[in-house]
């Protein structure tokens, strides 16, 4: 087994407590108002969204993906830290294990946030992932990013 990581780091003028609550604590209610167009709906399979929770996403008709499943690691509100797998689905290609993800949000001096995420895969064999396919996958986690941090800026009261 091969085991590639890479860790992203994203600013955002938004507190962390904000952009944790809707980024990951309410995802599964938020991004599919926000991203009908990438997200149909997001549900729970197993748990109510804590640690060992399941979750459930389901994508539009006619796209790449049908669907895929997480297992949540863990869920600190307090540290702002989310850690999860992804399990099942599409998106998981033959050699391809698993994907683990930790995502910690960060107060940043000017009052909003750092945003550190590191993603890590796990190949069969000597199996090596396409740098392209990483690449587009790093800009659909950025895209769905931006599109809290709007939400959040334009509804200064939601979340906070």
């Amino acid at each position: 087994m091969a085991i590639t990581s890479f860790t992203d780091e994203y600013t955002s003028p938004v507190p962390p407590s904000r952009i944790f609550k809707a980024s990951i604590v309410d995802s599964h209610n938020l991004m599919p108002k926000l991203m009908p167009q990438a997200i149909k709906s997001i549900e729970f399979v197993q748990g109510n969204g804590g640690a060992g929770s399941i979750k459930q996403i389901n994508f539009p008709e006619g796209g790449n993906f049908k669907s895929i499943k997480y297992r949540i690691d863990e869920l600190n509100e307090e540290k702002f830290i989310y850690k999860y797998a992804l399990i099942e689905g599409d998106a998981l290609v033959e050699k391809l294990e698993k994907i683990t993800y930790e995502v910690k949000f960060e107060q940043s001096p000017d009052g909003g946030s750092i945003s550190k995420v590191t993603s890590t895969y796990y190949t069969e064999g000597d199996f090596k992932l396409k740098e392209e396919e990483i690449k587009a996958g790093k800009e659909k986690v950025l895209g769905m990013y931006k599109a809290v941090e709007a939400y959040l800026l334009q509804n200064p009261d939601a979340y906070a």
